[in-house]
């Protein structure tokens, strides 16, 4: 094929003959372009033959299980990458319409060892992207997606013999067979399913309700043109929908579900959202029960509970963070051997013998159900509250470009790192630990807590805040951040704000 090029015009001799690819889709842990403004079908076909090619240099088993979501152009970008597999001597499985979860799990059912999700996950309509691995349940990290970008954009991929196609037409019932293979709850639920018109109203609410709770779908009819909003678990108009679904039918809990199934939200039976980093030391309480002195991983953004929770400490459970970004929390908690990893945006990873150790919104959902199944006098609410009181902000992103917004946050990290040498106070208080994984996350003496970091989907940078002092303390954070990076003019407006 002929090498890629990113100054292509749609409607144009050019577009036709050659690969488009903007160099930006290839993002640290997964691929992701607007579909014809920055890659087209050429493009997609040069970036099936990269893969095919990388699988190849890895020395893996050349196999490969393929799946899309459910958007208007993904079943025809999915047959493009397939394309490029096999004329790159790879064998693709084609599983069909598939959340990422169930494409994970047919690396296991099929035995094959890689596998590429042709998904948006979350993102608007005009949005597609691709998730891959190698090896199983990991998915690709910067080393690997670093060579990936160098085969595709210099035109490296390899022609080889091998591939070959077959069609798995019964994924969908393998995986829903699979996760509902368990006893049924002893407590009478009622549950709202939130699937945003996305592709997780094909698999959802059959699961759950193999499990005896009555189910509410909300949105769930498939509709790629998401009319009501975007399947985005963190997105308000999601969560308001799922909160007033909750209270008028007197749930008991309401759970929503991003466009690719991988992550899950929740909002408790008085219609409050739970952010998922308190869902995960909720889930982390009920879990070290079972299994003491139990180990888990936690991303950058998450809140400081994991170390501080009283509970948690009496069970002997110990917290790793780790950086944010679904790949690394799965890839670290593989290599600790944690019993679950937890991510602030909603991604949860369960290893054995809870799950496979890939992040799968529908296994958080069954957790969280299996959690208040056996806390029979407590609701959602309940749980929420016995929990430490902390204040924190949601997941705010300042703009910021992708080829700047790595200097802005490398000389943030400079500023506290230099500030916390010297014993610098900090809104009056000493720095007490710096952790600079994944950008800086500064604590101070009474715990209040701030973090900087580079977004590693979009150009922006990712603000999170923390305070189990005081609401003041956790704005006063908010307000030492921003005023650091309100003096680099390369950093725009936020996305939304305290």
């Amino acid at each position: 094929m002929p090498t890629p090029r990113a100054d292509i015009i749609p409607n144009s001799l050019a577009y036709e003959n050659t690969p488009l690819v903007a160099p930006q889709g290839f993002r640290e842990y997964d691929a992701r372009w607007l579909f014809e403004k920055e890659i087209n079908l050429l493009g997609i076909q040069a970036l099936g033959m990269g893969l095919g090619t990388l699988i190849h240099e890895l020395g893996v088993k050349p196999e490969i299980a393929v799946g899309h979501d459910y958007r208007s152009y993904s079943t025809s970008i999915k047959q493009a990458l397939i394309t490029g597999l096999m004329t790159a001597g790879v064998k693709v499985h084609d599983i069909g319409l598939a959340l990422s979860p169930v494409a994970y799990f047919s690396q296991f059912a099929l035995d094959v060892p890689c596998v590429a999700m042709v998904t948006a996950s979350h993102n608007e309509n005009g949005w597609t992207g691709v998730k891959m691995g190698a090896n199983r349940p990991l998915t690709f990290g910067p080393d690997e997606m670093t060579r990936l970008k160098a085969i595709v954009l210099e035109g490296k991929g390899l022609a080889r013999d091998g591939g070959g196609y077959a069609y798995v037409a019964d994924m969908r019932d393998r995986y829903i067979a699979d996760l509902t293979d368990r006893p049924k709850l002893g407590r009478k639920l009622k549950v709202v399913a939130a699937c945003g018109n996305g592709t997780a109203g094909a698999f959802m609410p059959d699961v759950l309700k193999a499990t005896g709770a009555e189910i509410i779908p909300l949105d769930c009819e498939l509709d790629y043109t998401f009319p009501r909003y975007n399947p985005n678990p963190e997105d308000m108009h999601m969560l308001h929908a799922l909160r007033d679904a909750v209270l008028e039918h007197k749930a008991d809990v309401g759970l929503a579900f991003d466009g690719d199934g991988d992550r899950c939200g929740v909002v408790d039976n008085t219609g409050e959202e739970i952010f998922a980093d308190k869902v995960g030391v909720m889930l982390a309480r009920d879990l070290a029960k079972q299994h003491p002195n139990a180990k888990f991983v936690v991303d950058v953004k998450s809140t400081g509970l994991f170390l501080t929770d009283p509970v948690l400490q009496q069970l002997g459970a110990t917290t790793d963070y780790w950086k944010t970004g679904h790949s690394y929390i799965k890839r670290r908690s593989h290599e600790l051997g944690a019993l679950v990893g937890f991510e602030k945006s909603g991604h949860y990873f369960f290893n054995t013998p809870i799950g496979r150790g890939y992040d799968d919104g529908c296994v958080a959902a069954l957790a969280i159900l299996d959690m208040l199944d056996r806390a029979p006098d407590k609701s959602m609410a309940d749980l929420k509250n016995d929990l430490p009181k902390t204040w924190g902000s949601p997941t705010m992103s300042p703009h910021c470009p992708d080829d700047l917004k790595y200097g802005v946050v490398d000389k943030v990290v400079a500023h506290y790192t230099n500030l916390h040498a010297k014993g610098t106070p900090v809104m009056g208080q000493k720095i007490r630990d710096l952790v600079t994984v994944n950008g800086v996350r500064l604590t101070l003496e009474d715990g209040t807590w701030g973090l900087v970091r580079a977004s590693s989907n979009k150009p922006g940078l990712v603000v999170v805040v923390e305070s189990p002092a005081s609401e003041a303390n956790m704005r006063a954070m908010f307000e030492e951040i921003d005023g650091v990076l309100s003096q680099y003019p390369d950093v725009g407006d936020y996305d939304q704000k305290l």
